[in-house]
């Protein structure tokens, strides 16, 4: 019933993150969930087929239908734990005779043609920008830090945000329970498990003598310290919470959205209410921390960036991988995008998937920078808070892509070529060319990419400038620089 009953606002509040996420790449943002009756989660593959044909009826003409002026093309990419149903909505939507079945889904199998997002860890390596630039910026020694994640390895941010790093990890919450060891955990037994893809209660490394693992199932247990957990499950909820941890970052990797509120965001304080006990947070998960303890957590001079701005590695992955579905004709996509039964790689697709990587870290970073720069350098009366930083670059961004969008600059053939070749990875305009690409791409996609290129590129260099005249000056510059080029 409480989910029932939450579905609604929980689903506008992702899609609500997943536009200010999106905003410099061209698809917009949306989420869609499908709520199992209680009692009937085995029939889930058979719950999403069914919505998938559902999105099929949209997108495809019944025959007396009038064509529209505007192409439907959807896609859809995965969440946490949905990867595997990637590959099925794929050939299904193939077997139906959908023109744009190779992009239709992301992050699915390679030898689909996919870029599988916890593969090349896309979403945690725009996560890592922000959590390397801030241990950057406060002059940290990367491997000095500690840290606590939610989200165990057995999921793609939790596993990958061991592999890629080298903090001292003192903590690790999941779903089977809580490992935890204040002296950190080993390092070698933590990434055994990342590389399996299982969770905390499959440990087999050692911990010290403060060291403990507290099943959900556990009743009545005495820690360590001597404090008794009389309810494993409801420990595992409130980890986060719980005043025996502490850490230089936290960084959430899943767990339940509102984990953390106005009414519980006190509990990571210390009992003076002024020493945080997490230094820094670096939001993976969504919706983890609701904007009201955001804002308290900050005001308080905790350095905490938030989800829409972290984690959208993910998304540009599967904007890309669209993109070489859209890109390449059938044969093209099955040589140079699939990889083969023997399990060989082709090197197109090795280089793509090392492109899309460069790009991903790319953004992140340059994100980083803006938001590091207007928060927490400068004079203070001129800072703003971190999240309303991200707030106001994604809506800038938006209302930038929408205006553009409107006007004629696209006609342009030179602009557009320089921007649209500024936005497609190197490798794919060589392998494809570049007028084959725009003659395949269905133009409202094109136009999407244009707008967005520019809107990206001009507030990263400007910032959220009301004055008209720089962005002139700005166009000016492009158009003159893409008369050189093209």
């Amino acid at each position: 019933m409480h989910n029932r009953q939450t579905q609604f606002q929980e689903n506008y509040n992702l899609a609500f993150t997943q536009k200010l996420k999106n905003k410099d790449i061209p698809e917009s943002g949306s989420k869609g969930t499908v709520l199992m009756k209680q009692g009937k989660n085995e029939k889930a593959n058979l719950a999403f087929s069914q919505y998938v044909d559902s999105i099929m009826d949209i997108c495809l003409k019944a025959p007396g239908v009038p064509d529209s002026d505007k192409e439907e093309v959807i896609f859809l990419g995965p969440d946490e734990n949905t990867a595997h149903l990637m590959d099925g909505a794929c050939n299904y939507v193939h077997d139906r005779h959908y023109g744009y079945w190779r992009a239709f889904t992301t992050g699915k199998s390679n030898k689909l043609g996919g870029i599988p997002h916890d593969t090349y860890g896309m979403t945690t390596r725009s996560v890592r920008q922000f959590v390397e630039g801030t241990q950057r910026k406060l002059q940290l020694k990367e491997e000095e830090c500690t840290k606590l994640i939610t989200g165990g390895p057995d999921g793609d941010l939790g596993s990958n945000e061991i592999l890629l790093s080298k903090e001292k990890i003192v903590g690790v919450v999941d779903g089977s329970g809580v490992l935890c060891d204040p002296n950190g955990l080993n390092r070698e037994s933590l990434e055994k498990l990342a590389h399996k893809r299982v969770m905390v209660k499959d440990w087999d490394g050692k911990l010290s003598d403060q060291g403990f693992y507290i099943s959900i199932d556990d009743t009545n247990v005495t820690l360590p310290s001597g404090e008794k957990v009389a309810n494993g499950l409801d420990f595992r909820n409130g980890f986060h919470l719980w005043d025996g941890i502490k850490a230089d970052f936290f960084v959430p990797c899943g767990g339940r959205p509102q984990s953390v509120t106005i009414d519980n965001v006190h509990k990571l304080f210390e009992k003076d209410g002024v020493t945080p006990r997490y230094g820094n947070i670096v939001e993976g998960a969504n919706l983890f921390i609701t904007d009201a303890a955001r804002v308290y957590l900050q005001d308080k001079g905790v350095p905490l960036f938030k989800d829409a701005s972290t984690n959208k590695g993910g998304v540009t992955s599967s904007s890309l991988e669209v993109l070489a579905g859209l890109s390449m004709d059938e044969e093209t996509f099955s040589e140079h995008m699939c990889v083969r039964e023997d399990g060989s790689v082709p090197d197109f697709y090795q280089q793509y998937a090392s492109e899309i990587v460069e790009i991903v870290e790319r953004n992140a970073k340059n994100e980083f920078e803006y938001i590091w720069s207007r928060s927490y350098e400068g004079p203070a009366d001129k800072r703003i808070r971190s999240t309303d930083c991200t707030n106001q670059l994604s809506e800038a961004m938006n209302d930038l892509n929408d205006t553009v969008g409107s006007t004629d600059l696209y006609d342009n053939i030179q602009l557009r070529k320089m921007t649209l070749a500024s936005h497609i990875p190197k490798c794919l305009i060589d392998k494809v060319g570049l007028d084959t690409i725009i003659e395949r791409v269905p133009e409202n996609y094109l136009r999407a990419i244009f707008s967005m290129n520019i809107a990206a590129q001009f507030i990263y260099q400007y910032g959220d400038v009301d004055s008209p005249y720089y962005f002139y000056k700005f166009m000016a510059e492009l158009e003159e620089a893409s008369q050189k080029e093209f």
